[in-house]
C-alpha cells in the first residue's frame, strides 16, 4: 500500500482551484489527476511519500484560503487529519521515516 492524501470540502470547486494552482495547470487537470470542477473529494496514492511533504505545506501554507480539509494516511486504515497544528511535524516525521 502506498502513503495516500485525500482532500474533503464541502464547498462546489474548491478542491479543484487549489489542485489547479498547486500543479500549475487548469484545463487539462481533470484529465491527468481525475478531478472535476464540481468534486468534493479527491485522493491520490504516492510511491515515494517525501512527494506528499510538498503538497501538504503547500496546503498548510494555505489552509486559510480553502474551505476544505485534507487528511493523510501512511498506514492501512488509519488517517491523519492534517491541521496548523500538525502539520510541520508531519512533514518532519515523513522525512525521517522515509529518508530515501
Amino acid at each position: 500500500m502506498h502513503p495516500t492524501i485525500k482532500f474533503y470540502s464541502n464547498k462546489d470547486g474548491e478542491i479543484f482551484r487549489f489542485l489547479s494552482k498547486y500543479y500549475d495547470i487548469n484545463e487539462k487537470i481533470s484529465q491527468n489527476f481525475d478531478i472535476y470542477y464540481h468534486s468534493l473529494e479527491w485522493q491520490n496514492s504516492y510511491e515515494n511519500p517525501i512527494e506528499i511533504a510538498t503538497i501538504l505545506g503547500v496546503f498548510a501554507d494555505n489552509m486559510d484560503r480553502y474551505e476544505m480539509a485534507m487528511w493523510l494516511c501512511l498506514d492501512k486504515g488509519y488517517y491523519i487529519k492534517i491541521t496548523p497544528n500538525n502539520a510541520d511535524s508531519i512533514i518532519r516525521y515523513l522525512y525521517e521515516r522515509f529518508p530515501y
